[in-house]
């Protein structure tokens, strides 16, 4: 169902604060293009469907496809998520995140392409450490890893969020899987102590840590989140589905839009993940909104050790032959522009435009808007 209010709504009722209201041109640049999303600026194409018995046409305008806009993320989600489908191992995954504490937030607002790519290494280097010791594995192990910046109030919350499959590879090319009674897959406070030594470590040498800082960071406790095991492939794609193209705010979760301020629902985890709803000027949701905007070309989802990108597809065929294939989750098809009116019939593209100009005034009493 269509939001009755969207992000770009108050985008485009503060268009001209935008450049103010961010830290740099990137950050502007991408908050126009999410105002500009679906819209005549970045024209549009007439589309006319396929099927005999309906013929209709519709007038579509260009999506943005930012992938921090909320109205692009849809299919980008399915399609990837059907692509790691047939990647998956048949064994269970583990689910765990790395949270950066309060006082590195200064740092991720100032230099976040350098704090954030050390977060991932980091977060790799600890698992593959853990998973290589033959007190807990003693095997390679893999993960997918996907950023995430923000908590529920928009503020800054960087974490790192994990899939690890529950086994790795042994150095003789055998696949040992984690023990079916262990409830995690590495122990918590053992992993904290070490991401914290490490990550502290790799910050240091770019020599841009306060010593009071540091000395706080040092004697503050971090948190390594370990939840549940997913114990089936459905489980896997049902968390992937929720978190891998997720953005900062959904337009689902606003609420109320004035002329000033903007109304959205946030879970209060202090208690129990109860919702409450957050009042902010529209200056501060796009001060906030505006810090989840990664750098450019900033890669958040990352693949390592057994499942990274150049070793993959021949690791899965050597776990393969030992546990045999994962269960195949049967899909619908992905629609592909099927005709709104009708719901049978594909739509087809007979003119594009661009935000020069309208389309064709000659066209204009037979469309039927989507």
């Amino acid at each position: 169902m269509k939001p009755h209010y969207e992000v770009a709504d108050v985008l485009q009722l503060r268009h001209d604060q935008i450049t103010e209201l961010t830290a740099n041109t990137w950050q502007a640049r991408t908050l126009y293009a999410l105002a500009a999303c679906r819209t005549p600026l970045l024209g549009g194409h007439i589309d006319r469907c396929n099927d005999p018995d309906c013929r209709a046409l519709h007038l579509s305008y260009n999506s943005c496809r930012n992938r921090h806009c909320p109205k692009c993320q849809g299919h980008k989600r399915e399609e990837w998520i059907r692509a790691r489908e047939s990647e998956l191992l048949n064994t269970t995954y583990f689910h765990v995140v790395f949270t950066l504490p309060q006082e590195l937030h200064a740092m991720a607002m100032h230099q976040p392409a350098l704090l954030y790519k050390l977060l991932f290494k980091t977060a790799w280097s600890v698992l593959q450490s853990f998973a290589a010791n033959p007190k807990f594995l003693g095997a390679k192990a893999g993960t997918i890893a996907i950023l995430h910046t923000w908590g529920q109030n928009l503020m800054l919350h960087p974490h790192l969020h994990c899939i690890v499959p529950g086994g790795g590879i042994t150095p003789n090319h055998k696949w040992k899987a984690a023990h079916k009674k262990d409830k995690y897959l590495f122990p918590v406070k053992a992993m904290s102590q070490v991401f914290r030594a490490r990550m502290l470590a790799a910050i240091r040498r770019y020599s841009i840590l306060k010593s009071s800082t540091a000395k706080a960071l040092i004697q503050k406790k971090w948190v390594v989140y370990c939840k549940q095991p997913f114990y089936g492939p459905e489980q896997v794609i049902e968390y992937m589905g929720r978190y891998t193209h997720k953005v900062a705010l959904s337009n689902h979760r606003i609420k109320a839009i004035t002329d000033n301020t903007i109304v959205f629902t946030a879970k209060n985890y202090r208690k129990g993940g109860q919702k409450q709803l957050i009042t902010l000027s529209h200056q501060e949701f796009i001060r906030r909104f505006a810090l989840h905007i990664l750098p450019k070309a900033f890669v958040r989802i990352r693949h390592y050790g057994i499942l990274a990108s150049a070793v993959k597809k021949k690791m899965r065929h050597q776990v393969e032959q030992q546990i045999g294939k994962a269960p195949i989750i049967v899909h619908q098809p992905l629609k592909h522009r099927c005709c709104p009116t009708c719901g049978k019939g594909q739509l087809i593209t007979i003119i594009s435009f661009d935000c020069r100009g309208p389309p064709p005034i000659e066209l204009l009493p037979y469309l039927t808007p989507n």
